[in-house]
């Protein structure tokens, strides 16, 4: 079983979105616009209240999935169809936009931390005008697990040995993990050999991945492979493991809109527009 390498390095960039939330963009920007199924990786954290207490008022999407995973804060979802969640530490919210939803997600809270992570997963074609649904996951339902000494795993999409993420249903088989090291600990994590995959180091000074050190705030593009190797250093540390089937398919992209053809751009504004979201 070959193993998975880093091919390349990226380091987010400071931006706001939303009404000025400040946030590092990780994936969807000038270094790496995309990796195929994954158009957008965002880490928000900050304990200071105006740096995200404005928000991400109501917006639209169409034609792909938003992912919110939150390790710190309190967040409120609502959309134009009346459904409402509460986004709190631990737990995951995805969102499979479909063919088109109003959303927002506000701050609950006035002060303390607010940390976490939204990545987008592309739709395949056949999915881009699908209902909208939601999958909201308490961390209560979130499997951890303990493969190897010294190492911590929250399995919120795919497989882990007997543990199975309470993600479902989605086209691009995705693998979604959280993974805590101690130092010098380390376990092989198995992943499907096509999948694009990613690890982004997010708590402690450093990891080592697939053999080589990644430091902290800092994303590796991992080559194909049946597994990695995700292991501690001098001091514990946290990495997110993602992957998905690539689609292979042509990206459109206008703002919160990713369709195939530019035509199926302008038809998602006109529909946005007109009021048919």
């Amino acid at each position: 079983m070959t193993e998975r390498r880093i091919l390349r390095r990226i380091r987010g960039i400071d931006t706001s979105d939303g009404a000025g939330v400040k946030l590092k963009r990780i994936i969807g920007q000038p270094g790496l616009d995309m990796l195929d199924p994954f158009l957008l990786l965002d880490e928000f954290r900050s304990d200071q209240a105006g740096d995200y207490i404005a928000g991400f008022p109501e917006h639209p999407h169409r034609g792909f999935e938003t992912v919110t995973y939150m390790l710190a804060g309190h967040m409120q979802h609502g959309d134009n169809h009346g459904n409402r969640g509460n986004l709190t530490p631990g737990s995951v919210q995805w969102m499979t936009a479909g063919r088109g939803i109003l959303h927002s997600e506000m701050p609950q809270q006035e002060n303390g931390l607010m940390w976490g992570f939204q990545l987008w997963v592309n739709l395949p074609s056949g999915d881009k005008m699908t209902a909208p649904r939601y999958q909201d996951i308490g961390p209560e339902r979130i499997p951890v697990v303990r493969p190897a000494d010294g190492v911590t795993v929250k399995v919120i999409a795919g497989t882990l040995g007997d543990a199975s993420g309470p993600v479902a249903g989605i086209a691009t088989a995705p693998v979604y993990l959280d993974i805590a090291v101690e130092a010098g600990a380390g376990i092989d994590i198995p992943l499907p050999q096509e999948h694009h995959a990613f690890a982004y180091v997010f708590d402690g000074s450093d990891a080592q991945v697939g053999g080589e050190t990644l430091s902290r705030s800092e994303l590796a593009v991992l080559s194909q492979g049946g597994s990695v190797r995700i292991a501690g250093r001098e001091t514990p540390a946290r990495v997110l493991l993602v992957a998905g089937r690539p689609l292979q398919e042509p990206v459109a992209r206008y703002g919160p809109f990713v369709m195939n053809t530019p035509e199926q751009i302008h038809q998602a504004i006109a529909d946005f527009r007109a009021g048919k979201f």
